[in-house]
């Protein structure tokens, strides 16, 4: 087919604006604050479950004290009861002595008892200092993924202005394009690969593959208006002066 050299042109014009929407496109793919907040997600997570570990030990420690904390009560006021009816001296012998048994006994189970809570009690420390600790910790962490957000939408919004910069220019040169000439350039691109190349030193700029002498002199042979297209690639190959063609 053919097409005036100005179009031709057009058509590595519109490639270098469609290379920049895909070097944007991967930017804000590869955004930092996306790893960065994928990472932070994560610890924010396994932070918010030594939380709730750490919420869930607390509750069953107090549940832990309070049964230990009743049941210390409950000996201390049998306790007293039977120390009442011993001060009292009105029993018999065998039932003062079995009685003065029972208050020994429940001595020891209080002391027991005591000594539980005591380690309870330590362990409800360790857990409160952990809880803070983890409250501590997720809440810097959920300052940092805002401050990660704020960061990101500010490099999006960047994008986004650079992105339509240069859509706007595609569609103004697409205005002046040659209808036919696009077809082969859309067909190109959609099948992933360039779509127009600039013929460079003998070399496709679409990839990259140089060319013999004998090709380079068919081409240089042919007619400015004429397109011509890579064997390898398909893309349209733009002659300019940088092409290193001779005629013979």
């Amino acid at each position: 087919m053919k097409a005036d050299p100005a179009s031709q042109r057009l058509m590595l014009d519109i490639a270098d604006i469609d290379a920049e929407l895909h070097r944007i496109a991967h930017r804000r793919a590869v955004l930092p604050e996306n790893a960065e907040l994928s990472r932070l997600a994560e610890q924010l997570q396994t932070q918010r479950d030594e939380a709730i570990r750490a919420q869930i030990a607390a509750e069953d420690l107090l549940r832990e004290s309070r049964r230990l904390d009743n049941e210390i009560n409950s000996m201390s006021m049998r306790e007293a009861k039977d120390n009442q009816q011993l001060a009292a001296g009105n029993l018999p012998a065998k039932a003062l002595t079995e009685l003065e048994h029972e208050v020994a006994g429940l001595i020891r189970r209080r002391s027991n008892l005591e000594d539980e809570m005591l380690e309870v009690m330590e362990q409800q420390e360790a857990v409160s200092a952990d809880e803070q600790r983890a409250s501590a910790m997720t809440a810097h962490t959920q300052r940092l993924i805002d401050d990660a957000t704020a960061r990101r939408e500010v490099a999006l919004a960047e994008i986004a202005e650079t992105e339509a910069a240069a859509q706007t220019k595609r569609d103004a040169m697409l205005e002046h394009a040659d209808a036919d000439l696009m077809a082969i350039y859309d067909r190109q691109t959609k099948a992933g690969r360039v779509g127009a190349g600039l013929l460079r030193a003998g070399r496709c700029g679409g990839c990259r593959m140089e060319f013999d002498r004998g090709l380079l002199g068919r081409i240089a042979a042919t007619p400015a208006d004429e397109v011509v297209r890579c064997d390898e690639c398909g893309a349209i190959l733009v002659r300019t002066n940088e092409s290193g063609l001779t005629r013979q």
